[in-house]
């Protein structure tokens, strides 16, 4: 059971280095969009395990919910720094 456990840290520790990488030349808005949706995956992936729906429609429903927050939040941004 250890190896087992091992390698899945290993596994996520390659995926988000890659997943850095791969972030690296976003601009503000693009990084916003990403981690917006990312977190609202994972929330609406937890939500539905913990109100017994389904997974994949929480996840999908949360990353559209959180991708289009990022971009709210960064035209918010954007129109406070360009009134000053």
């Amino acid at each position: 059971m250890t190896i087992l456990r091992h390698q899945v840290i290993k596994t996520m520790a390659a995926v988000s280095l890659i997943a850095l990488a791969g972030c690296s030349d976003m601009n503000s808005q693009q990084q916003r969009m990403v981690s917006g949706g990312a977190t609202g995956a994972a929330v609406g992936a937890v939500g539905t395990v913990m109100t017994g729906g389904c997974v994949a429609c929480g996840a999908a429903i949360g990353g559209a919910v959180g991708t289009a927050a990022g971009y709210v939040v960064d035209k918010m941004d954007t129109n406070k720094s360009s009134s000053k």
